[in-house]
């Protein structure tokens, strides 16, 4: 499979798509992108300056997010774009002499936990019956097959255990709606704050474009899909 520029035909008409991080670099454009499809009735979009505003380590900022956005419809596809990887304060390791207890809990609160507190409160919100998608971006660090180099100790652990968490909650989620796909995704190197540091000898996408080549790979993605790791190209991801 090869991820096209999909107009998310696959979905139902009608519908409410939500995207947290609405305010990053991936984020804004998927806003974007969805809009432009027409699909959707609405697009909700959450960050720390929206109305209401998410905070991930703040739960009870999760939950109304979610709230907010089914009061207006059925919630057809959520992607959420956030994540951490580094700050004034923080850089990923380069040896197992820099691990620092905070900053490996920091990591895990921003890019395990607090995605694992959207599921929580969005998949029970997702229609029983039509396709429907959850779709965390992940990271091909992530993967522990692929790991060949090492390093980065706190964004590729924290980011194996969202893997984890969105194939476990896919397990569920198949119980309750059968029709439903609960997804990680890669979207490659992208022109973002996050990566430009360490861009270098990469592919670089623009943000439009990874968000052209995610939509397109959600698109064509049908329910045995779920709970499966993918990249941009919708090609499977080892774990």
């Amino acid at each position: 499979m090869s991820g096209d520029d999909g107009d998310l035909a696959s979905f139902p008409a009608g519908g409410v798509a939500v995207v947290f991080g609405a305010s990053g670099g991936i984020g804004g454009p998927l806003v974007a992108a969805i809009e432009a499809s027409g699909r959707f009735d609405q697009v909700a979009r959450f960050s720390r300056s929206t109305t209401p505003a998410i905070d991930l380590l703040d739960e009870a900022s999760l939950e109304r997010a979610v709230s907010s956005a089914a009061d207006l419809g059925p919630i057809r596809l959520v992607i959420n774009a956030t994540g951490f990887l580094h700050d004034a304060e923080q850089a990923p390791e380069k040896t197992w002499g820099q691990l620092d207890p905070g900053k490996l809990a920091r990591s895990f609160a921003v890019n395990a936990i607090g995605p694992a507190l959207i599921m929580k409160h969005v998949l029970p919100r997702l229609p029983r019956s039509g396709k429907a998608v959850f779709a965390t971006l992940s990271a091909r660090v992530g993967s522990i097959g692929d790991n060949r180099l090492g390093g980065w100790y706190a964004y590729r652990a924290s980011k194996a255990a969202l893997n984890q968490i969105v194939r476990t909650a896919a397990v569920e989620l198949a119980r309750r709606s059968p029709d439903a796909l609960c997804l990680a995704l890669h979207p490659g190197t992208v022109a973002t704050t996050l990566s430009a540091p360490f861009s270098a000898g990469h592919e670089v996408h623009s943000p439009a474009a990874a968000a052209r080549h995610l939509l397109g790979v959600i698109d064509q993605l049908s329910a045995d899909a779920t709970g499966g790791f993918f990249d941009w190209r919708g090609q499977t991801v080892p774990w």
